[in-house]
């Protein structure tokens, strides 16, 4: 088995903190799909308005 250093693992930024965060085994199959470093981060992700104001 090939060891791979940490500095060599791919990097992404989170969207919410802006940190660098590198990849982890458990997001092999998802990589693409990842935005946020951890779970704080994702429970604290921007809520879109869905709300309507009425405007008369």
């Amino acid at each position: 088995m090939k060891t791979i250093k940490k500095s060599d693992l791919p990097h992404k930024t989170c969207i919410v903190c802006r940190r660098p965060f590198s990849w982890r085994k458990k997001w092999k199959d998802c990589w693409d799909e990842v935005k946020y470093c951890s779970d704080r981060c994702r429970g604290m992700r921007p809520q879109k308005n869905n709300s309507k104001e009425k405007h008369e």
